[in-house]
């Protein structure tokens, strides 16, 4: 095993660091190999159908998203999921939970520590026994206040080798930029003024991997990740991690050759690894993160929420019908990550040349109007263009382009049974679990747009809201998650299962699955408008020999020619085998 590993490794980094001494890096890399197995030889792990089921269903939070006084917040967070959610999201992905400077989290000072008010590693080892668990390996730049820029400014090693410094004037106008300030950042060191490149953030100052003592770094940080019980990990912001001045610095070659390699040695470590790429990009960029079946296992479908909701405030298919039927199905080994919101806003990346300029306009007006908050980004003539409108997703569907209306439960549940039913592994953001509504105290407290959809709940409030039947975090919590149980016995939503985009008209949205072993069918057809409607069945082809019923209504059907009316927003999961 050692020798095919060091053959592949030194394949990889062939690709990467052609002049370097890839002798030392392939004995370093096995060197730390060896040490997480205890020199136990471990089987390759390939990705394969079998890596997740139709039951995988992944709620992402952050640590004190649910919190109570005196208690470690991720204890709260593991006493909030056995309450609710054992029995209806097996994973769980945490967001950052690391000491942090800014962004919530992402803008990380410590890899390795767990935040005092969250707990500690007990506290992840604990949840790691009872849930599939994904964290965030953020893989492109680190806090201005960790230690290895500490290092850097002082010009101590290891640090003073681990971050790009330019000249000010440097020509970086061929760089995409996902926000508006300025790439070189100035900074006091020891040896002077150095301009430092920070794709993010003033605050996020990025990795230098064409130094490969940083590659082994931040293989140190998987690896230890993974001895703590991580099995998913998200690779945060990967696209930007290799750059080359006059390039755009953005999905570069090296860039993939390195997901390759992280891949390589995650699945030499740990069985049944799972590698989600997080590119928040045009929908054909994201894909490219598949490879050849050898890079990410799993990528997040960033086209799916702009797409999802302009079709509910507008109340057509037209754009995401043509989106899922020019979607190829995910290789083999692989999956999409299927998701609606998440604690970042609505990317509009990545509907570009999915939805028209003028489309966009109207989404980002509505959803303004609805209280959301749009973040820029800057383009190379140096003008700004809209990156993500900031909102939780209960108010983004609170209304259509004409207003708010009287529909905002129906078509929220719409829009999650679409997500649900879709190919791939569903993740559902907690703030959607509990209908939550913007947080503009949270945005007047910070500054931060981002805040909006970053609630931190007080868990006694909540069981509180939650034991009523009338509030809206009771109804949505109570008919999502029946929606979630449904779907996660049915066979043919595995996330590899067969999927056709259906043929409806406008008003209606539909695709059919079909189960691994062709013993199940579904037809999952959602009325997007907030008029009633009729699906004539003959449309759909059902199987005259087989007895079908709606999964979500529970009612069969007796008349294979005649039709059903649906209710607005109303979603039917029409099958010829319940279980």
């Amino acid at each position: 095993m050692a020798d095919d590993l060091a053959t592949r490794l030194e394949h990889h980094l062939s690709r990467i660091y052609p002049e370097a001494d890839r002798a030392r890096l392939v004995t370093a890399l096995l060197e730390r190999v060896a040490a997480f197995a205890g020199g136990e030889e471990r089987p390759r792990s390939v990705g394969s159908s079998d890596t997740w089921s139709e039951a995988d269903v992944m709620l992402i939070t952050y640590g004190d998203s649910v919190r109570r006084a005196g208690e470690p917040s991720l204890r709260t967070l593991h006493d909030f999921w056995r309450r609710h959610l054992a029995d209806a999201a097996p994973g769980l992905h945490i967001l950052p939970f690391y000491p942090y400077s800014s962004d919530d989290g992402f803008s990380v000072i410590d890899y390795r520590r767990v935040r005092d008010d969250l707990g500690s590693w007990t506290d992840i080892r604990a949840l790691a026994e009872d849930v599939t668990l994904m964290v965030d390996l953020v893989v492109n730049h680190v806090s201005v206040e960790s230690e290895w820029f500490r290092q850097f400014l002082a010009g101590e090693s290891p640090g003073r080798d681990y971050f790009i410094s330019l000249p000010a004037d440097t020509d970086v106008s061929t760089v995409v930029r996902p926000r508006r300030h300025r790439v070189l950042v100035p900074f006091e060191t020891e040896q002077g003024t150095r301009h430092v490149w920070a794709t993010f953030s003033h605050d996020q100052v990025d990795l230098d991997f064409s130094n490969p003592d940083v590659l082994l770094e931040i293989v140190d940080v998987l690896f230890f990740y993974l001895g703590m019980g991580a099995r998913w990990i998200r690779l945060d912001a990967v696209g930007f991690v290799w750059k080359e001045l006059g390039t755009p610095c953005i999905h570069r070659p090296q860039t993939h050759e390195l997901v390759r390699l992280v891949r390589t040695l995650a699945e030499a470590m740990t069985p049944g690894v799972v590698l989600v790429s997080e590119t928040n990009v045009p929908n054909v960029e994201n894909l490219s993160y598949f490879g050849n079946r050898n890079e990410a296992h799993a990528i997040y479908n960033f086209s799916l929420p702009p797409l999802l909701i302009d079709a509910l405030i507008r109340g057509r298919s037209r754009y995401l019908r043509a989106w899922l039927m020019s979607m190829p199905p995910a290789p083999h080994g692989c999956a999409y990550f299927n998701f609606t919101a998440s604690h970042d806003g609505i990317g509009l990346r990545p509907a570009e040349g999915l939805l028209g300029e003028a489309d966009v306009a109207t989404l980002v007006d509505t959803l303004c109007g609805f209280g959301g908050r749009v973040s820029q980004r800057a383009l190379a003539d140096g003008s700004l263009a809209p990156y993500e409108v900031n909102i939780t997703l209960y108010d983004a569907l609170k209304g259509t382009v004409d207003g708010e209306d009287r529909h905002q439960d129906a078509r929220f549940l719409c829009s999650q049974a679409i997500m649900l039913g879709l190919e791939g592994v569903p993740a559902l953001y907690i703030h959607s679990l509990l209908a939550c509504g913007n947080d503009l105290e949270g945005v007047g407290r910070t500054g931060r747009a981002r805040s909006i959809n970053r609630h931190r709940w007080d868990a006694d409030r909540l069981e509180t809201l939650l034991a009523d039947p009338s509030t809206p975090q009771a109804r949505i919590l109570g008919e999502l998650l029946r929606l979630v149980r449904i779907r996660r016995r049915q066979p043919a939503f595995h996330p590899n299962a067969t999927q056709y985009t259906l043929q409806l008209g406008e008003r209606l949205f539909g695709f059919w699955r079909q189960s691994p072993q062709r013993d199940q069918s579904i037809f999952a057809v959602h009325n997007l408008g907030r008029r009633r409607c009729r699906l004539p069945l003959s449309s759909l082809n059902l199987v005259s020999t087989d007895r079908w019923q709606d999964l979500i209504g529970g009612g069969a059907v007796d008349d294979l020619h005649g039709s059903i009316r649906l209710e607005p927003y109303q979603s039917l999961w029409l099958t010829n085998s319940p279980r």
